[in-house]
């Protein structure tokens, strides 16, 4: 009996390696004149995630939350939408950032344009 059960041990290990990984779930922020919807964004650590912006008016605006970026994994074909903590966006532009939230905290975020943020464009996001 003992020998049947140190038989499917490497089998269980096996199993166990080729769980599939975690698929990201998507946060949707809308960006508009002049907020964040939602303005909190609430993550779990080590969770992967799509962050879908979308850019609901004409004019452009940004995704800036400089110390949230550092301190998450970004994927490596989406690093170069985050410029200095920052994602740009144009009118009605929409750009999804795959990452994984890797450092609780709660973490600034506003729009860097001239007045936005002065005008309420600015949030939180907070990873537990």
């Amino acid at each position: 009996m003992r020998t049947a059960h140190l038989a499917t041990l490497p089998l269980l290990l096996i199993a166990a390696s080729a769980a599939p990984a975690q698929a990201p779930s998507t946060i949707e922020v809308h960006l508009s004149n002049f907020k964040f919807t939602p303005s909190t964004i609430v993550l779990r650590q080590g969770q992967p995630y799509v962050l879908r912006l979308v850019n609901d008016s004409g004019g452009g605006h940004d995704f800036t939350a400089r110390e949230f970026f550092a301190s998450a994994t970004i994927a490596p074909g989406d690093r170069a939408l985050v410029e200095e903590g920052e994602v740009e966006l144009s009118g009605r532009q929409v750009r999804e950032v795959h990452l994984t939230a890797t450092r609780p905290g709660s973490y600034k975020l506003r729009c860097t344009h001239s007045f936005h943020k002065a005008l309420g464009m600015s949030g939180r996001i907070v990873v537990r």
